[in-house]
């Protein structure tokens, strides 16, 4: 049976060495600060990253893959047959997906290529890419994974803790959020991703109320599969390990830093929980 290649980018916040071993391709998002563009993981670390950004007077910006650099993963991919399934950031939050399907088309006659929403972000995002690799490793067809991801896709989570609300109202993506900016008061905002879009979840006066608040929308589950611990370079996500550790302790989640593509919007010291639901 031809083998079924995993692709997808760099939102998803899988470290190189952990999607080489199974094989997942990353197609690396472009992060601007002023001027200068970087490439996501190429020439720009999470911690220059972090970096830059507490050093500029200027918020970055994010920018999608051209279509030709999907186009050259999916023939890496596949350069020995089989199939390639492109899981991708939220379509509802970047062109990514869009860049993703015009590479699909222009590989059509050569490579069957599968475009899939993952409809999340992060870990969130990385959780369906790593259950598509393990399935694809496994001997599963395309369908099988297809079938796979979107049954998945209906059981993420991902819920999160803003420090600030600048990137996220200079980049634009506030979808359901918006009544954050009506608001003059200090507050830590709740963000719910879970469908694709940033949705307000919660609001709370201080930082150790939010991050309880993440606490106990993880508690409200008698269990999760899949648990990552989302970190932007935050100083206090120790005490967010705290927190959830009366029910899940170092072995039973994954930390995860939140990269440039996501942290440009979520800003500085932003954390989050994601998981899965587990199957009903």
């Amino acid at each position: 049976m031809p083998a079924v290649h995993i692709v997808t980018d760099t939102a998803a916040d899988l470290p190189a060495e952990e999607a080489a071993a199974l094989g997942i391709e990353l197609v690396p998002l472009s992060i601007r600060f002023g001027d200068t563009e970087y490439t996501d993981g190429v020439d720009l670390s999470v911690k220059d990253f972090y970096a830059k950004m507490a050093e500029s007077d200027e918020l970055p910006a994010t920018a999608a893959p051209a279509p030709g650099a999907f186009e050259e993963a999916f023939r890496r991919a596949a350069a020995d047959g089989g199939s390639v399934v492109c899981i991708n950031l939220s379509s509802q939050l970047s062109a990514t997906m869009q860049s993703a399907e015009n590479a699909a088309r222009a590989v059509a006659g050569d490579i069957d290529v599968r475009v899939l929403d993952s409809c999340a972000i992060t870990a969130a995002q990385g959780n369906l890419v790593l259950a598509a690799a393990e399935l694809a490793a496994d001997g599963g067809s395309t369908d099988d994974v297809v079938a796979l991801v979107e049954s998945l896709r209906p059981r993420t989570r991902v819920f999160g803790t803003l420090d600030t609300l600048d990137n996220l109202k200079k980049g634009g993506r506030v979808g359901g959020a918006k009544a954050f900016f009506g608001t003059m008061l200090s507050i830590k905002p709740i963000i719910d991703i879970s469908t694709g879009v940033v949705e307000e979840a919660g609001r709370q006066r201080t930082r150790k109320k939010a991050l309880a608040h993440l606490r106990d929308r993880l508690f409200e589950r008698p269990s999760v599969e899949r648990l990552a611990v989302c970190t932007g370079n935050a100083p206090d996500v120790g005490d967010l390990i705290d927190l959830i550790a009366p029910r899940y302790g170092p072995d039973q989640f994954t930390l995860r830093d939140i990269g440039p593509v996501i942290g440009t919007h979520g800003g500085p010291r932003v954390l989050g929980l994601a998981w899965l639901e587990p199957a009903s």
